[in-house]
Order: C-alpha cells, then structure tokens, then sequence
C-alpha cells in the first residue's frame, strides 16, 4: 500500500536516493528540505512499507503559475500509477491554493506519461540552453 502526503516529511538522505536513481547519477548531499521550503508551494511524498517511493515538486510564481520539477518514483512502484497519483494530488493542491496553470517540461521518452497518464496538453514552449 501506497501513502500519499502533500508536503510530506522527508530526510534529504531519502530524496537524494531517489534523485540519483531516477536521474541516473551519483548520490549527492542537495539540501532538498531548504530548497522547497524557500521556493516551492509544496511537494507530495509517496510512501510504502519500505520508505521514500515517490516525490514530485510543485514551485511556482507566488501568483498562478505553478510546475511540476523532479517527479520520481522508485523502480520498486514504477507502471502502478505511483507517479499519475503525485501529479494528481500536485495538481489539485496547485488549484486549491489559487493557481491557473500547471507547467511541467520533460524528455521526450515522458510524453505518454504526462500527456496520456496525467491529462498534460502540448503547448509551444521554448528553451534556452544555459550550460
């Protein structure tokens, strides 16, 4: 069974894990607990019996426009809906405290995910490339 949290605990030991295995790299020692306590409306924590299964972050403008940064969802839960169900509770706690717009960028291989799984629509966008 899966447990659901809008702005959940966490230890960054926890989401630093999850970080590196859903983006493929090295454990890193990110401060995750101080960057969306300072910048994010919230976050959604998934849990199950053996820990951190799931996070997605929600920062937004301070107005109507909120996103959707780092959804991770441990391989142990992937294809359960694990992810769909965070985007849901992200989304509707965006709506809930006033925002319009959700935004969410992502690779190209995600796009059933977002499109089909969580009712995403395409829209133009663009992007600069900084490094």
């Amino acid at each position: 069974m899966t447990d659901y949290s809008w702005r959940g605990d966490f230890t960054n030991a926890e989401l630093n894990a999850l970080h590196a295995e859903g983006f493929g790299h090295k454990v890193l020692d990110d401060d995750w607990l101080a960057q969306v306590t300072q910048h994010s409306l919230g976050w959604v924590c998934a849990r199950d019996d053996e820990g951190l299964a799931g996070f997605v972050n929600v920062p937004w403008d301070g107005g109507v426009h909120a996103f959707i940064l780092d959804t991770l969802v441990t391989e142990r839960v992937q294809h359960h809906g694990v992810g769909t169900r965070l985007v849901a509770i992200a989304a509707g706690q965006a709506k809930t405290a006033g925002c319009e717009w959700l935004h969410v960028d992502f690779e190209d291989h995600l796009r059933p995910f977002y499109f089909g799984s969580c009712g995403f629509t395409p829209t133009n966008a663009g992007l600069i490339a900084l490094v």
